[in-house]
């Protein structure tokens, strides 16, 4: 049963003027997730070059059309490291001429970028536009605007994923920190409550579980954040 885990509930209040603010807020937790971190930004940095692999070739894989200016090759396995570590991505090939991207000589200047955009996508689902930006910082011009959409539905679907995935650790202690803001919509401020999960594991490791904004904290809300934490797993430690 999850009412024999420890709990640790804190609160603070604070307006907030713009959402980049309120991204800030959850990085911390973030960063706590390597392994999630990673991994999220390696198949974002896979998507970007296959993205530059379609502009460079002139055709997706195994299509056949006359616009086609080289064919694929497979790929070459390159490091990026970054503050999360060493990312393992797959560099496209080309047959006829060497692939060029710019995504080892500029990540650095766009990481807290991609943060940000992971961060947003957290709360309410990242914007195309923020997509676009980083997209161009890293050197890739003229990508489509469904290719921008796509991207950052693909972004959205990760993120939701790393929220639901399976707690498969046993949990000692859970921490719910309520952040309670005050956040400008246009000339009108709006009361928001930032809700996050946190699991320290029996080795000590803590473990975000999931976030959510609210306007409120009734009675249903509290069920079902409790009820989607058991259904993934989350249990009384032996």
């Amino acid at each position: 049963m999850i009412d024999s885990i420890s709990f640790f509930f804190t609160t603070k209040k604070q307006d907030v003027e713009s959402m980049a603010d309120l991204f800030s807020l959850i990085k911390d937790y973030l960063v706590d997730q390597e392994d999630g971190i990673r991994h999220l930004i390696t198949w974002f940095l896979n998507l970007v070059m296959e993205e530059e692999a379609l502009l460079q070739s002139g055709a997706k894989r195994y299509e056949r059309t006359d616009s086609r200016k080289a064919s694929r090759n497979g790929y070459k396995p390159r490091t990026l490291l970054t503050r999360y570590g060493e990312l393992e991505l797959l560099k496209p090939q080309f047959r006829e001429f060497p692939f060029e991207t710019q995504i080892f000589e500029k990540y650095s200047r766009v990481e807290k970028a991609i943060l940000s955009a992971v961060a947003e996508s957290y709360l309410q689902g990242v914007s195309t536009r923020r997509v676009d930006k980083i997209m161009t910082s890293l050197g890739v011009e003229g990508i489509s605007a469904s290719s921008v959409s796509r991207i950052t539905k693909g972004l959205d679907e990760k993120v939701c994923e790393f929220l639901s995935k399976p707690i498969e650790h046993e949990i000692s202690y859970l921490f719910i920190d309520a952040t309670y803001l005050k956040v400008r919509d246009g000339l009108h401020y709006e009361n928001k409550a930032l809700f996050i999960v946190a699991g320290v594991r029996s080795d000590g490791y803590r473990e975000i579980l999931g976030a959510r904004l609210a306007d409120s904290e009734d009675s249903l809300f509290w069920q079902d954040l409790f009820e989607d934490l058991k259904e993934r797993g989350l249990s009384r430690p032996i």
